[in-house]
């Protein structure tokens, strides 16, 4: 059975995404677009869109051409927007980059995403250099705060160029906007080919369901690097005229200062925020009475927690949001003006988007209504494919368009989506993804270490953590030593947090670890 909106469908939108969210920008003016949510700073849709177009005809003037990649490695600021939408107006591709990613990780996704140039920030700027080193191929890097003693040109530095705003023929179906890297359903990261056309559309696509609208305050403290921040967070609000209020990180305090000195009335978080909201004593301290909507997503958001959430914050109800990297990335959404939406419901689908839940043993059978299986989600959101893995891109989406999540799900008789459990392997810590395949790659570099599997399991927060299963190899080797060997050489996020010594990890005939009996284990 195929599952459809309840929306009418929208026509996809082929423009070039920065046209799509900033078309209107110079019309308004002195209004304000971002907002430091610390130093005040201020952005306004006019300076926005002159600073754009001047970083894009400095970016131009430095070699860079269409079909071109830059790396944009930075925690959010106000700059950002100015930066992401600079490059795509200059006719290349954004690889949004972890903030927190060692030179390492960043070196391989420079490589495998072909980028020739980088924006950082100052405290970032070393990283940078080294993985531009590693990497090779990067021509320039800038900085988006003013270059200080950094030894790079900034941003700013862009904007007194004379060079004319670039002309780029953008083809919104088939050039690509963004590139942030996913693993996908399984294995190491991707690089997720995010075309003008699919952003775009599925702007369109969340519009009626859960859009802020013009003049409302959004508070940015989710990071933009990831799609949910780029599409939802970043671009959305933008597009409607809201104002973005920007926080670099999720500091409990901060946040709740800003939601009451910027009278934030919508916010956009992951299941930890959720947490914070009903429970942390801070909360009562702060006036937070100019909330009118709370969506989730990024994570499984549990119900009573919701609930809990709401009545808190005298919601009529917390709503979700589901999708994927490979989805630009939403495809179901709580709407904002829903009646009792039933509690863990992560929403019914967008417009233009179809679902189908199949058979987990018979991919081409559906199940009956009601029942689980896995989710298929078919739509104009649907990526362009994974960067040069034409195989991986086969793997997960079949001929007719389907892609196969990998989550695990079931529809009720009114229409809602609730995911129960996933198939794939990837571990969401607090919303950010962590493969298992790449950290038991590392473990097995290890001397000491004779085999290794990873999985994910729950905290007493009821956040997801990466456990290591470790068959040792020397026998003097603690769980400090394995926790640390990994914490050295990742982001902090992907940091194993729990060890179990085992005698050997279990694999079927194949060589595939048999994840589903380490669960059985721990």
């Amino acid at each position: 059975m195929v599952y459809v909106s309840e929306y009418a469908d929208v026509a996809t939108v082929d423009e070039p995404l920065h046209d799509a969210v900033l078309g209107g920008a110079a019309a308004r003016g002195d209004t304000p677009a971002l907002v430091d949510g610390t130093a005040g700073t201020t952005l306004t849709y006019a300076g926005l869109d002159q600073y754009h177009r001047k970083v894009a005809a400095g970016l131009a003037e430095a070699g860079v051409r269409e079909g071109d990649v830059v790396a944009l490695h930075s925690p959010n600021t106000i700059v950002y927007p100015v930066a992401f939408f600079g490059i795509t107006r200059a006719g290349a591709a954004v690889t949004t980059v972890h903030p927190l990613s060692t030179p390492q990780e960043f070196a391989r996704q420079l490589r495998d995403a072909g980028a020739g140039w980088i924006i950082t920030v100052t405290p970032l700027v070393e990283v940078a250099r080294t993985a531009a080193e590693l990497a090779g191929g990067v021509r320039e890097i800038f900085v988006c705060d003013p270059a200080g003693d950094s030894g790079h040109r900034s941003l700013t530095d862009l904007l007194h160029t004379t060079a004319p705003e670039p002309d780029i023929a953008v083809d919104p179906a088939d050039d690509v906007a963004a590139l942030p890297y996913s693993s996908g359903t399984t294995g190491t990261p991707k690089g997720v080919m995010l075309t003008h056309r699919n952003i775009a559309t599925n702007l369109a696509q969340i519009e009626p369901a859960m859009s802020p609208g013009f003049g409302d305050r959004v508070l940015a403290v989710l990071p933009f690097f990831h799609i949910y921040g780029i599409t939802v967070i970043m671009s959305g609000p933008l597009r409607q005229g809201a104002t973005l209020i920007v926080l670099p990180r999720f500091d409990i305090d901060t946040f709740l200062a800003a939601i009451e000195k910027h009278r934030v009335s919508h916010l956009y978080v992951a299941p930890p925020i959720v947490l914070a909201l009903a429970k942390h004593p801070a909360v009562e301290r702060y006036d937070l009475s100019s909330l009118r909507n709370v969506t989730s997503a990024a994570a499984p958001l549990d119900g009573e927690l919701a609930r809990a959430c709401a009545r808190r914050l005298g919601l009529p109800h917390v709503g979700q949001g589901y999708g994927m990297t490979e989805l630009s990335p939403a495809s179901h959404a709580v709407a904002y003006d829903a009646e009792r939406p039933p509690p863990g419901a992560v929403g019914k689908p967008l417009p233009s988007t179809e679902t189908r839940i199949v058979s987990l043993d018979d991919p081409a059978k559906d199940v009956a209504p009601g029942e689980p299986g896995e989710v298929l989600i078919r739509g104009p959101q649907v990526m362009k494919g994974y960067l040069g893995r034409p195989d991986a891109t086969a793997d997960m989406i079949d001929a007719d368009g389907w892609v196969h999540t990998g989550d695990v799900g079931r529809v009720d008789a009114d229409g809602w989506l609730f995911v129960v459990d996933r198939v794939k392997e990837l571990i969401k810590y607090k919303g950010y993804q962590v493969a298992p395949a790449e950290l038991e790659a590392l473990l097995l570099s290890h001397e000491g270490i004779a085999d290794a599997a990873v999985i994910g399991v729950l905290d007493e927060d009821g956040n997801e953590i990466p456990k290591a299963f470790v068959v040792r190899a020397d026998s003097a080797l603690g769980e400090a030593d394995v926790m640390a060997y990994v914490a050295e050489r990742v982001a902090p996020y992907k940091k194993i947090r729990r060890v179990a010594f085992v005698d050997m990890v279990p694999r079927a005939a194949s060589g595939k670890i048999l994840r589903r009996e380490l669960r059985e284990f721990q």
